[in-house]
């Protein structure tokens, strides 16, 4: 018969894999409510970077998304074909002048409120306590 003290001790718990289980359930939840839009985090981020850097290049985009640059090209053809975004690129091999058009606007203002509801329902007041805490904990550490 075994005591209590031969039981192994509880597994540390890693903060990597606590983020990691968070960030794909945080995943999960964005894609879903971004779904109803045509969009997932993904597009949603390559649109946010082209919003916030107009003209911005393949490269950069493929840098700021951890994404390769054939990628890249792939999703802003597929953005400029939903008429989110338009290249006014005037011929191969010159600097690019990606840009979100009136249209990818106002997709990215319907995405701002589909994100702000799962954030509410994920770290909002009546979340779990400890998921509330890391939401204020994210907010104070990049406000500023």
């Amino acid at each position: 018969m075994s005591s209590e003290n031969d039981r192994p001790a509880p597994p540390t718990t890693s903060a990597s894999i606590v983020v990691l289980t968070l960030a794909r359930t945080v995943e999960t939840e964005l894609n879903a409510a971004l779904a109803p839009l045509d969009l997932t985090v993904s597009r949603l981020g390559l649109l946010g970077h082209i919003a916030a850097m107009p003209g911005t290049s393949f490269s950069e985009l493929a840098r700021m998304s951890g994404i390769t640059v054939q990628s890249v090209h792939a999703a802003v053809k597929a953005l400029a074909g939903a008429g989110l975004v338009r290249d006014n690129t005037a011929r191969a091999g010159s600097a690019s002048a990606i840009e979100v058009t009136p249209d990818g606007a106002r997709l990215m203002e319907r995405a701002r409120a589909a994100v702000a509801e799962v954030d509410e329902r994920l770290f909002g007041e009546a979340a779990d306590p400890i998921q509330r805490q890391v939401g204020d904990t994210i907010r104070a550490a990049f406000s500023g």
